[in-house]
């Protein structure tokens, strides 16, 4: 990688921490904000969640085909001003209406950053350095939310509508951040292409598109696995999960928040760690072992509700929980966008990374439907099989998928005899990929 990639990488992951920053002001507290402060009630408030998801589910489709027509760039640039416009929408509507379309404007700002910053970071990185440049990604954007949410909880207060206003402000502001800091970078060749990065009629709009990515059959694999991974983890952590953990654990709703806190530490305290343990190891072995970590999981969960009227024992085993989830994620975030990447064809990654994030979108729309209704009519036993069975899955998924896979697709690292781990700091003077000042 060269030192002028490495700059523009270094660009993106900024922009990209402090617009995790800046929603970590708004994100924990949006339910409360809606329902209470501006006292529209618990079912608007639902309705704002929902629409976030309806928004993805809307954009994701097409965005792909943008970002292959239009490049990245431009499609990162537009969806942060998009974003903060719903962001800033949303401190200041006071009606139902209002409420509803500034979070339509929100969710379709984010659905479009996703796949345009992954794709931005392929465009950075080599086959080599990637998963390494994927793992800082989620490293950044983990630590930027819990610290933003730790200011904001700072700043919040019920009884005063203003002090929204001035947390979704600052929402607003880092995604003009991210938006600004990516417009200042300057991509003219990228060694994801042999050549120069291809030109509009080159790109998908020719040919190819979803029909080609349907023929794909290692890359339909890799989304019917990352679907159960969403269902089976970021899908529960706010519905069957929380609820499990209140009705039959019996902890407290402040011990729920130290668990989630457990999530997030175990995220960054072993994102390196685990990257320097996963990222000379063949991809879809360590998926599969990420099923068997979260089916450890699970079964930690469930021993909560086994021994009944000892609080420490289900605080202890939920807190367990919530951290072995964390540490799988720190095992997929060098794994899975990589691995997206190196599937693709150069001339629609874009497509392929907004087809992945349409696959999470959906897990992530289907995963707490299915878990709150569980949940709802009090079938905790039936809950805690399914997702340990839905972890077994992913064991045996990413299995099967690691038949599909070249050795250089399941790993470079070890696929290039002799290649060593880069370093970032040692890096090559180049004028392909250039920034400006």
């Amino acid at each position: 990688m060269t030192t002028a990639m490495g700059a523009a990488l270094r660009r993106i992951q900024l922009g990209n921490a402090l617009s995790a920053f800046g929603n970590g002001f708004t994100v924990p507290f949006l339910f409360v904000y809606v329902a209470q402060v501006r006292d529209l009630g618990a079912n608007t408030a639902g309705m704002v969640l929902a629409t976030f998801a309806v928004a993805a589910l809307a954009v994701l489709p097409f965005i792909g085909r943008v970002i292959d027509r239009r490049g990245p760039l431009s499609v990162a640039v537009a969806g942060a001003v998009a974003a903060a416009v719903g962001s800033m929408g949303l401190g200041l509507a006071g009606s139902e209406p209002l409420v509803i379309a500034a979070a339509g404007v929100l969710g379709a700002g984010i659905a479009a950053i996703q796949p345009a910053l992954a794709t931005l970071i392929v465009w950075c990185s080599t086959p080599t350095t990637r998963s390494r440049a994927f793992a800082t990604q989620f490293f950044l954007g983990n630590l930027g939310l819990g610290v933003g949410g730790l200011f904001g909880g700072l700043l919040v207060d019920t009884s005063a509508a203003s002090s929204f206003v001035r947390l979704f402000a600052i929402d607003a502001v880092m995604f003009l951040v991210l938006g600004a800091a990516v417009a200042t970078v300057r991509l003219e060749r990228t060694p994801v292409f042999d050549g120069p990065v291809p030109t509009v009629d080159e790109r998908l709009g020719g040919s190819g598109g979803w029909r080609a990515l349907l023929g794909h059959r290692a890359m339909v694999q890799l989304c019917v696995l990352g679907f159960v991974m969403f269902f089976a983890c970021y899908g529960q952590f706010e519905s069957g999960l929380s609820a499990f953990a209140v009705d039959v654990a019996r902890i407290s709703p402040s011990m729920l928040g130290i668990a989630l806190a457990a999530n997030t530490a175990a995220i960054v305290l072993a994102q390196f760690v685990v990257l320097k343990l996963v990222e000379r190891r063949r991809r879809s072995r360590v998926m599969a072992l990420v099923g068997l970590v979260w089916t450890v999981a699970w079964c930690a969960a469930g021993t909560a509700g086994l021994i009944p009227g000892s609080q420490a024992v289900g605080v202890t085993a939920i807190i367990s929980a919530y951290a072995l989830f964390g540490l799988g994620e720190a095992m997929l975030s060098p794994t899975v966008a990589p691995l997206v990447a190196d599937l693709a064809p150069a001339s629609a990654l874009g497509q392929y990374n907004s087809a992945f994030a349409l696959v999470k979108q959906l897990a992530l729309a289907v995963g707490p439907a299915a878990g709150g209704l569980l949940a709802g009519a009090g079938l905790y036993g039936a809950y805690i099989v399914t997702l340990i069975v839905c972890s077994l899955g992913i064991t045996a998924l990413a299995l099967m998928l690691g038949r599909r896979l070249t050795a250089e697709q399941d790993n470079p690292l070890r696929a290039v005899a002799g290649t060593a781990v880069p370093e970032p700091s040692r890096t090559a003077s180049s004028d392909e990929v250039t920034t400006a000042a």
